[in-house]
């Protein structure tokens, strides 16, 4: 198995294109924010990257790096899933110390359930640049992605990384390139960035993602344990004068409204990996309140915009499907129901074909915590009531149909139990999904 897959999925298509930056009602606000034309990894004043074919896919780029201008304050969120990938592991030791100068991405293996050899060769990957940029092995992020179980080909790494180092450039024809190397079942790369004014001055926050199927993330700081789902890559950058604690501070606060809060499939990965690496070549700090949360407001509205391109770019996916729940006891309870909601494959399918059966809704609302009350459950689609007090209301059934077969769905559910509320953001399930999985190493 994968933990996305290997060379087979499809090119890019020109038509697709509008979609990998895309924003579906992403909850920050952009007040304050400019969205910037191209924008991605190498916005951020301090960061080169490239993207490259070295060998590990038959045709289409397959390694990427990202790389500061010097050792700068990082910070990584992981896969929760009890089976890790060597880079996992690998980076979790690095940002123990806060800190690296760059990173190294495969696509095409995961370099995971590889044992021993797997660690050797993840350690390996790190040496090789740091060799070449001249930094230390301590200072490299590894990740990887793809086949799950076989062994690294380090011969194509051993020539492919140096000729990265080669191709490095802060330009925006790099950056897009690195987040082609990323990709896997991907259609479209995934990129965005945007710009905020402090008191000081102005910075840059910028990123790029891959994630397509295995999407289910809820992902842990490095210095966290836990136990959960998984299956994208995600890094951003920032010119912003950041420490390490306050940086992965801004991280943790940022997934939870982004990759946090996003599915596909339900599935765990072993190789989830989101990280945040800040330069400080603006030289701008955020001091005050205001600053802070200017920064955390860009910060998390680009991790949501790259979390929701995922979600747009899902596996056989024509939909968006956003499940705002409200009214529960406390945060966890309506993430929990949330999240049975979007993993259902009942109601994924159903909103595919608009088929108007609003009792999947119930059931999922149900299963999702012990603590709900069923005669006080109220339903939503697209605006359209049809639960209210845990009974159907009258509706007009076409309609209903009509309003779940758009290109973005916004489902509704008011538990009546308290004040916390969550959101969820999926697609939806088409036999696509299916032929793409069956197939995926043949």
């Amino acid at each position: 198995m994968s933990d996305t897959h290997s060379d087979s999925a499809p090119s890019v298509h020109d038509s697709s294109e509008d979609r990998l930056a895309g924003s579906a009602s992403p909850d920050p606000g952009d007040a304050g924010l400019e969205w910037l034309a191209e924008g991605s990894v190498t916005a951020a004043a301090g960061f080169r990257a490239a993207g490259i074919h070295c060998g590990l896919k038959r045709s289409r780029p397959d390694l990427a790096l990202i790389v500061a201008d010097a050792s700068v304050p990082a910070a990584g969120m992981f896969t929760t899933n009890r089976v890790q990938a060597a880079p996992v592991r690998y980076c979790r030791e690095v940002l123990a110390g806060g800190r690296a100068r760059a990173l190294v991405v495969n696509s095409g293996n995961a370099n995971a359930c590889t044992g021993a050899q797997g660690e050797r060769d993840a350690a390996e990957m790190a040496l090789i640049l740091a060799t070449a940029l001249g930094a230390e092995a301590d200072e490299i992020l590894v990740c990887s992605t793809g086949v799950i179980g076989r062994n690294l080909p380090m011969d194509v790494l051993r020539t492919g990384i140096p000729a990265a180092v080669e191709a490095l450039s802060a330009a925006a024809e790099s950056a897009d390139a690195a987040a082609r190397a990323i990709m896997t079942t991907d259609t479209v790369p995934k990129a965005c960035a945007c710009r905020v004014e402090l008191g000081g001055g102005s910075v840059v926050v910028g990123g790029i993602a891959k994630g397509s199927g295995m999407v289910g993330p809820d992902l842990e700081l490095a210095a966290q344990g836990g136990a959960a789902h998984a299956t994208t890559l995600a890094f951003l950058t920032t010119d912003a004068v950041l420490e390490p604690t306050p940086l992965a501070a801004m991280l943790q606060r940022a997934a939870e409204g982004s990759f946090n809060s996003i599915t596909v499939d339900g599935d765990t990965s072993t190789n989830d990996t989101l990280l945040l690496l800040a330069s400080g070549a603006s030289g701008v700090a955020a001091e005050s309140a205001e600053d802070r949360l200017l920064l955390q407001r860009a910060i998390s509205a680009v991790a949501q915009r790259l979390a929701l391109a995922v979600v747009r770019d899902g596996e056989g996916a024509t939909r968006v499907l956003r499940f705002d729940v409200s009214g529960a006891v406390d945060e966890g309870q309506a993430r929990r129901v949330a999240r049975s909601l979007a993993n259902s494959p009942l109601i994924k399918t159903a909103f595919h074909a608009g088929e108007p059966n609003w009792g999947r809704l119930m059931m999922a609302v149900g299963k999702g915590d012990r603590g709900i009350d069923p005669d006080s459950i109220a339903i939503r689609v697209g605006g359209l009531e049809v639960v209210a007090g845990g009974m159907g209301t009258p509706h007009d059934a076409a309609e209903l149909s009509r309003r779940m077969t758009t290109d973005e769905v916004v489902i509704e559910v008011e538990l009546g139990l308290g004040a916390a509320a969550a959101t969820m953001w999926t697609c939806d399930l088409s036999a696509e999904y299916v032929r793409i999985n069956a197939t995926y190493l043949t």
